[in-house]
C-alpha cells in the first residue's frame, strides 16, 4: 500500500504551505516506508509516501506528464496497465517510468474521467490538471483503496487515512452523531459519511 495526501486551496492568491503537506504525510509513511515525494504549485500540494512495487527505482511520486502540467498521486494496483501502455504509446504519449501509476496519468489526458471506464484494478488517486485548473479525485469500485476528504477554510483536504486530515491546519475532530447512529444500525458508517463530523470518504466507484 502507498498514502497519499493533499490540499487544494479554493481562493488563488493563498498557496499551499510545503509544511502541512509534511506534517500530513508524516501521518501516513507507515503506508510508504520506501520513500516520499511533495509537488507544490500555488493552490495544490500534493504528497506521497510510497511502497516500491513497480519499477523500484524509477517510479518516485508525485509524477507529472511529459510537460508537468498534469500531476498524480496514487495508490493502488491497476491490472492491465501493459495492455493500456501499449495502447498510449501507439497514440504518441511518452512515459518516463515504468509504472501503473504513470499509465493512469496519461490515460486521464487521453480521456478525462472517462479514463476509470478502462481501469482493471484496486486505486484511490488524485490528479491536478493544471490547464484545467481542476482537481480529480478517484476510488475504485468496491473501494478497497480508502480516501477522505473535508473541506475547511476555503481549502479542500483529503488523504488516504483520516489522521493525516487532522495533521492540517483549523480541521478538527468531533464525532458526527449521525455516523453514531449508522454504526449502531449498520455496523459502519454508511458512504460517504465517517465516524467524524465533516470528514467524508470517496464513496466506491466515485
Amino acid at each position: 500500500m502507498c498514502g497519499l495526501v493533499g490540499v487544494y486551496n479554493l481562493e488563488p492568491d493563498e498557496p499551499i504551505s510545503l509544511d502541512i503537506i509534511l506534517a500530513m504525510l508524516a501521518q501516513v509513511s507507515h503506508r510508504g516506508p520506501d520513500e516520499s515525494g511533495v509537488y507544490l504549485d500555488g493552490r495544490i500540494g500534493l504528497g506521497h509516501a510510497r511502497l516500491s512495487i513497480i519499477d523500484l527505482a524509477g517510479g518516485q511520486q508525485p509524477i507529472s506528464n511529459e510537460d508537468g502540467s498534469r500531476w498524480i498521486v496514487y495508490n493502488g494496483e491497476i491490472f492491465n496497465y501493459p495492455e493500456l501502455q501499449a495502447m498510449l504509446l501507439r497514440r504518441g504519449h511518452q512515459f518516463a517510468t515504468q509504472t501503473d501509476t504513470e499509465v493512469v496519468l496519461h490515460l486521464y489526458e487521453e480521456l478525462g474521467p472517462d479514463c476509470l471506464q478502462a481501469l482493471n484494478g484496486q486505486f484511490a488517486f488524485a490528479i491536478w490538471d493544471g490547464p484545467a485548473n481542476r482537481l480529480f479525485l478517484a476510488r475504485d469500485r468496491v473501494g478497497i483503496r480508502p480516501l477522505f476528504y473535508t473541506a475547511v477554510q476555503n481549502r479542500l483536504v483529503f488523504a488516504s487515512e483520516m489522521k493525516a486530515i487532522f495533521a492540517a491546519p483549523s480541521v478538527r475532530a468531533a464525532i458526527d452523531p449521525v455516523a453514531l447512529d449508522q454504526i449502531f444500525t449498520y455496523w459502519s458508517p454508511r458512504a460517504p459519511f465517517t465516524i467524524f463530523k465533516d470528514v467524508y470518504q470517496v464513496p466506491p466507484g466515485h
